[in-house]
């Protein structure tokens, strides 16, 4: 039988280990390990003591049900924040991420479509729940005394922990409990993915198969240095960087994200705090930090890791922060709500396949038709896939957990959508989601591999590819593309610059030039901004 994990124990270990490390940094606020792990607790007896926790055990439901009460968690990047998803975890109940940027009636939404029976909020986010308030048994808000008027029936954070700490209660976690990732829904409503916690630590939070305790404590004791996402903890790429480094006994640095988004503060906090490892979401964060470090200097000597993921970094980005940053290796990370953690790559003098990764061992590709898994040297187009520690499903879908989670050759797979290929030495060279492939004569463009090109032209500085009806192809390749300053607009020129590096079909057709790309505040792409953009376009054939 093999040892698995729940989450809320392998903090226990590693808390008991290392109880006096820093855990937690927030500004001039330093949580220990001691500290968060006590608090967590009385959150769990305090959850407990109301009735909160598991109700069914996983053996007696679907893949796709759950067993387990939900609250919501409605917070910025705060200690409180981790405390909550942690304090969860240890009562069995399961914490499920909500966008703060969502309408009062989209957080409805959401809350409605998981089932949530409470929600743990931010006091400075308390108006998102107006529209559910009342169909929710527990309001426990976060942060203090704001002077902002307290949610009808709320209870302080606090006056819970207090609660909690003066009738300890300590209920047994198993693997089998649920680990739940709401995903963003940019292809309509989102999706709760469930995990089993014995398969998340493995699949995005640093465990392994067959991890002992002793592995952990010994680990812990090493430590893993001073870690910065600078992501909004509401994202799980945040989410699994924090968990992960705290798993490895780090000390984890928490970005601001209740302020506008400013590089001076992320710079001057990774200066200050002598980060080690740091990570970003794609060129939206990648470009502003170009122009600051060449627009004054900040001490990073202390830095060895720079993370990418979450949306593609481009290479002409990753090449800059490279001759800014001699010392400093980075690290482009792929993984998705649905496959965990998968691939990982560093930035080398490869400018051919600059999205390229080293596949882990879960990693595999699957035939255009989902039936067979690909060997190296083919030369097929496939469906990247996920082996081994894989979610059970969608809460609540069933229909949708077939479809993503299938069994193929006997084993059970996660296909989050995107389409990749091997190069001949046995990497994964990824092509871009499969919703987003433009259809132009009966070719397919993955716009992803269009956008790279176009980023690496010295006039721009980023640019998003769509496709917009075309009575001749079906659809014709559109890029809406934000130039640097003073730099006209020669669709032109961008056309043939494309038409070099890649086939005549996939350079595009029609440009809209525009003062800013629109990205989601997570550095992703607003694709459906740039298809209804896409009807201003210009003809450049």
């Amino acid at each position: 039988m093999s040892l698995e994990w729940a989450l809320g124990d392998v903090h226990e270990v590693v808390s008991s280990e290392i109880p006096d490390r820093v855990m937690l940094v927030h500004g001039g606020e330093r949580r220990t390990f001691r500290e968060v792990n006590d608090r967590a607790r009385a959150l769990a007896s305090f959850l407990t003591g109301r009735g909160f926790g598991a109700f069914r055990e996983r053996g007696g439901l679907e893949r796709w049900e759950a067993g387990q009460d939900r609250i919501a968690i409605l917070a910025y990047n705060t200690p409180e924040h981790v405390e909550a998803l942690l304090g969860c975890w240890k009562a069995r109940v399961v914490p499920c991420n909500v966008n703060y940027h969502y309408t009062p009636g989209e957080v409805a939404d959401l809350l409605r479509r998981i089932g949530a029976r409470g929600a743990a909020y931010d006091h400075r986010l308390h108006d998102k729940l107006q529209g559910i308030v009342d169909e929710l048994d527990l309001l426990i808000e976060l942060g203090g005394e704001s002077g902002l008027p307290r949610l009808p029936g709320a209870l302080d954070a606090e006056e819970a922990l207090t609660l909690g700490a003066a009738s300890p209660v300590t209920v047994a976690s198993s693997p089998d409990d649920l680990y739940m990732a709401c995903t963003g829904g940019t292809t309509g409503h989102p999706k709760a993915v469930m995990w089993r916690q014995g398969d998340i630590f493995v699949a995005g939070m640093g465990g392994a198969d067959d991890m002992d305790e002793a592995t952990l404590r010994a680990r812990a004791r090493r430590g893993a240095g001073t870690w910065f996402p600078t992501s909004p903890l509401m994202h799980v790429a945040a989410q699994w960087t924090a968990l992960l480094a705290a798993n490895l006994g780090a000390t984890v640095v928490l970005h601001d994200d209740a302020r506008p988004f400013d590089v001076r503060t992320i710079l001057a906090t990774a200066a200050r705090e002598r980060a080690t490892m740091m990570t970003i979401v794609g060129d939206a964060y990648a470009r502003p930090m170009i122009e600051e470090l060449r627009r004054a200097p900040y001490d990073l000597s202390s830095l060895a890791v720079l993370g990418t993921g979450g949306t593609p970094t481009s290479y002409e980005a990753k090449r800059a922060l490279l001759e800014l940053l001699p010392h400093v290796t980075i690290r482009d990370g792929y993984g998705a709500s649905e496959i965990g953690v998968m691939a990982s790559g560093d930035t080398a003098a490869d400018a051919s396949t600059p999205q390229a990764f080293t596949p882990s061992d879960s990693a595999r590709l699957l035939s255009g038709d989902r039936i067979r898994f690909l060997d190296v040297g083919e030369d097929e187009i496939g469906w990247v896939a996920r082996t081994g520690h894989v979610p059970l499903g969608y809460l609540n879908d069933a229909a949708a957990t077939e479809s993503t989670f299938p069994r193929v050759d006997g084993e059970r797979v996660a296909i989050p959508g995107d389409r990749a290929r091997y190069t001949p030495d046995g990497r994964v060279v990824l092509l871009g989601r499969d919703s987003l492939v433009v259809n132009t004569g009966g070719e397919k463009v993955f716009v992803e591999e269009v956008e790279d090109v176009l980023k690496r032209h010295d006039d721009v500085l980023d640019a998003l590819v769509v496709g917009r009806p075309s009575e001749r192809f079906g659809q014709e390749v559109t890029a809406i593309v934000q130039l640097r300053a003073d730099c006209d607009p020669r669709p032109g020129e961008l056309r043939e610059w494309c038409r070099a590096r890649l086939a005549a079909y996939k350079a595009p057709r029609a440009f809209v030039f525009v003062e800013r790309v629109e990205r989601h505040p997570s550095g992703k792409a607003n694709y459906q901004w740039a298809r209804e953009t896409s009807g201003q376009a210009t003809e450049a054939v």
